[in-house]
């Protein structure tokens, strides 16, 4: 496709919209699971337990990211992305034999891991080739929302399907989206790609990098999956302890401030400039982990989930598009599976390492600690990392 047509090409395209769609219901199916440590929990084991069980699935889907990311810069994301749904499909019936935290919930944790890590990154590839390619920010920010869209519905659904019916039908309701997921992604035609060989850079553009810089860079992000881990996994837990029974309004609101931030304000970056739009959103992010520590009841746990999805907002479009103008525009691929393993290996690590510290201090001081690592490492990135808008 010329860059003609490509800058006269409607941004809500039919299969853009499609591809949008798959997101949407796969991300469902995934986020239905945040509601997992209750059901974990009721088996007694300890905090440190269920942060593991939750971890691996952002462990594996770690692993498996940078090489199919790859694969989707040369080959396309479309089969890419089907093959990861095909894996969910296989394993999530496997969770109505979970009975203990033992290691059937690790080991089907790590299969959906593997397939989440597969599909998530091919259909975000698939939703930003489908789009103009002058609006990536754009593009990146709308393929976002749906994302917080599915987080903030899918813990409200978990959560009243849990308490009408038990974890059987939270797991039958995660099957129903994968097949909606699949449905979807069949309907989406396949991108043409350009037949201009194997893309040129790929992994030789991370050789390029210094080490020390690459491990600035890529802090940010593990960072901010290791906070939204502790955000995410342990809310619920955090507010059973204060005495709040529903936390399905955290995320609610949580998303509707991000999804609001990101329609405005989604392009900011491309205006003004990454770097300037990360600081204030990973500042946001970090002191609000302070107001969560403070929280007694359930208007100061909506203030701390408003003001979260206000930064969360700001920092997906700004540190994602960051990633992808570091590495260069043709290694997109390469870059958001990057950039998505990077944010899991936070999440991965996070979820025990910010339970164990839950289990010695108490949730309380999780946040503060939380927040405290998330505001150093954004000095040193504010301090170090270049401007992508001079490359």
């Amino acid at each position: 496709m010329t860059s003609a047509q490509e800058r006269g090409r409607s941004f809500w395209n039919r299969d853009f919209l499609l591809a949008l769609a798959g997101y949407f219901f796969l991300f469902m199916a995934v986020s239905l699971f945040f509601l997992l440590p209750v059901v974990l929990e009721k088996f007694g084991p300890r905090q440190s337990r269920i942060g593991l069980i939750m971890g691996v699935f952002s462990v594996v889907a770690i692993a498996v990211r940078p090489f199919f990311g790859r694969m989707i810069d040369v080959r396309g994301g479309r089969r890419f992305a089907l093959l990861g749904v095909f894996l969910l499909i296989f394993a999530v019936p496997f969770f109505h034999f979970v009975d203990d935290a033992g290691w059937l919930p690790f080991l089907l944790r790590a299969l959906t891991g593997l397939g989440w890590g597969i599909s998530m990154t091919a259909t975000i590839a698939m939703c930003s080739d489908l789009a103009p390619v002058d609006r990536l920010a754009k593009s990146m920010g709308v393929i976002g929302v749906a994302g917080l869209v599915a987080n903030a519905l899918g813990p409200l659904l978990a959560e009243e399907l849990i308490r009408a019916g038990g974890a059987g039908r939270l797991y039958n309701a995660s099957l129903l989206f994968l097949a909606a997921a699949l449905a979807c992604l069949l309907l989406t035609r396949e991108i043409a790609r350009p037949d201009c060989g194997v893309p040129a850079g790929g992994t030789r553009a991370l050789k390029l990098v210094p080490w020390a810089l690459a491990a600035v860079v890529g802090s940010v992000p593990v960072f901010h999956g290791a906070i939204r881990g502790a955000m995410i996994y342990f809310i619920a837990v955090f507010g059973n302890s204060v005495g709040i029974s529903r936390v399905g309004p955290f995320f609610l609101v949580f998303s509707l401030a991000a999804i609001l931030t990101r329609f405005r304000l989604g392009d900011l970056s491309d205006r003004i400039g990454r770097k300037t739009v990360i600081l204030p959103a990973a500042l946001i992010i970090g002191f609000n982990l302070f107001v969560i520590a403070q929280v007694r009841g359930l208007p100061l746990l909506l203030v701390g989930g408003f003001v979260g999805g206000l930064g969360q907002g700001l920092i997906f479009p700004a540190l994602s598009t960051y990633i992808i103008d570091f590495l260069g525009r043709e290694n997109k691929g390469l870059a958001i599976s990057l950039y998505s393993s990077l944010f899991d290996v936070g999440m991965g690590l996070g979820a025990p390492v910010f339970g164990w510290i839950s289990d010695v201090a108490g949730y309380r001081w999780m946040y503060r600690i939380a927040g405290l690592f998330l505001i150093i490492s954004t000095a040193v990135f504010m301090i170090k990392a270049p401007a992508t808008e001079n490359k």
